[in-house]
């Protein structure tokens, strides 16, 4: 029974998934986007916030969210407060120039609104049709490169270097050995057909990282379970629009909003594509939904006090697994709620135990270069841009704008400017203003 108003709620069946196979995704998902957990609240803290109150306001901006995409827009994408947008937050906005806290939540709450009447009008759905095929494929594949970057990173096999930027990692570190262990393991289940591999590869990874002492095992109750579940009461409703308004925060509102929709629009081309979602000529079909969910978490995420949400790289992990529906998202929002009791036991995956997945999930995200065309320079140029600066830049939004901007412009200077819509004309100058101001 349960079953069927399960099949008739999220169309399993229509989209050839079962259960066994969205709750895999789920948790394969959660597991790779757990140290969201940590890490925000940590930056927070350093801003001046409450790290309990920024543990909890980070999950249930999470949860909430994420249950909202699943339900709704029926899609398997997890959201959480955005990578590079809380370190915009936390360093450049509070301790760079000076403001409060309160003042950077009232501007977060702002960029929400411009996002949810950017949705609402179309214009946001407009600007990811209008997009050029090549464009959209080669997000998918920058998308590819920067996980792998990330997974490369956490597994300590490239660090970072001042003269060449990065370099080979010590590789007989035992943190770095058992990421190897664990990317060896996740390929060879992948081969074989075992579902769940890249879930079966992280929880092994953490499991033999205890034994050989390199990862936390738990000694008790304590390490397992919190007695005390943290509040976001601290910081809720705290945030100072007025102040935001007042202080006349053009610069910061505009990068806010840059970032967090360009990465979004990235994060959605390449998942719809692995998903098969995208049409031959490069239409994504229900675009208007995740969009929607997307702003109104940005929104909800200023009053609750964290950085704004945004739709998670991550969630291409579950999507590999094979989640096809919402149900992959409502697991996700679900272990997220789980973790305010259980935060000690989240903290034992380490970064070496997930790396391996991520660093798979950008071997299968890449693949999609075979598509696109290379023979023309006018198409070749900005695709390869928006690929290269992605895991470059540590950013989707600045791979999407230098795609935009040298699109375009080679197009003028090739005399095809007719060929260009407004809309790629609009947003290219807007990226033109986003890098000079940053």
């Amino acid at each position: 029974m349960a079953g069927d108003i399960i099949n008739r709620l999220f169309k399993l069946k229509e989209h050839g998934t079962t259960l066994k196979t969205e709750l895999t995704a789920g948790a394969t998902t959660f597991i790779a986007m757990a140290y969201i957990i940590f890490v925000n609240p940590s930056m927070l803290a350093d801003a001046g916030m409450s790290r309990e109150a920024a543990f909890a306001a980070t999950i249930w901006a999470a949860a909430l969210t994420t249950l909202f995409m699943g339900l709704w827009a029926n899609l398997p994408i997890a959201l959480a407060p955005g990578m590079g947008i809380n370190a915009f937050f936390a360093y450049t906005v509070v301790l760079g120039m000076g403001l409060p806290w309160q003042t950077a939540l009232g501007a977060v709450f702002i960029s929400g609104l411009v996002f949810f009447l950017l949705s609402i009008t179309k214009l946001r759905e407009r600007i990811i049709r209008e997009v050029p095929l090549n464009l959209k494929l080669a997000t998918a594949v920058g998308i590819g490169m920067f996980i792998a970057s990330i997974g490369l990173k956490g597994a300590g096999i490239i660090v970072d270097d001042p003269g060449t930027l990065v370099a080979l990692g010590k590789i007989s570190e035992p943190a770095t050995l058992l990421s190897l262990f664990g990317l060896l393991v996740t390929v060879v289940l992948m081969q074989l057909g075992i579902q769940g591999a890249m879930l079966l590869g992280i929880l092994g990874t953490t499991v033999l990282g205890m034994v050989v002492g390199v990862g936390p095992a738990p000694a008790g109750i304590g390490d397992i379970m919190s007695l005390d579940v943290p509040s976001f009461l601290p910081t809720f409703l705290q945030l100072d629009i007025v102040a935001a308004v007042k202080y006349g925060l053009f610069s910061v509102l505009f990068t806010m909003t840059m970032v967090d929709l360009f990465d979004t629009i990235g994060t959605i081309i390449g998942l719809s594509r692995k998903m098969g979602l995208m049409k031959q000529d490069g239409q994504i079909e229900g675009l208007g939904r995740p969009l929607v969910v997307d702003s109104c978490g940005t929104m909800l995420s200023g009053l609750l006090g964290t950085p704004a949400v945004t739709s998670y790289l991550e969630s291409s992990a579950g999507v590999i697994e094979g989640g096809r529906t919402g149900l992959t998202a409502v697991t996700v929002a679900v272990l997220f709620l789980v973790s305010l009791v259980f935060s000690p036991l989240v903290g034992i995956v380490q970064g070496y135990s997930t790396a391996p997945a991520l660093i798979v999930v950008g071997t299968l995200m890449i693949q999609e270069v075979r598509n696109i065309d290379f023979s023309n320079m006018a198409e070749a140029l900005p695709a390869f841009l928006t690929i290269i600066t992605m895991p470059l830049t540590c950013s989707i939004a600045t791979g999407f704008g230098m795609g935009f901007i040298s699109y375009v412009i080679i197009r003028a200077c090739i005399g095809r400017a007719k060929d260009v819509s407004l809309t790629m004309w609009i947003v290219s100058a807007c990226f033109v203003v986003s890098f000079a101001l940053h």
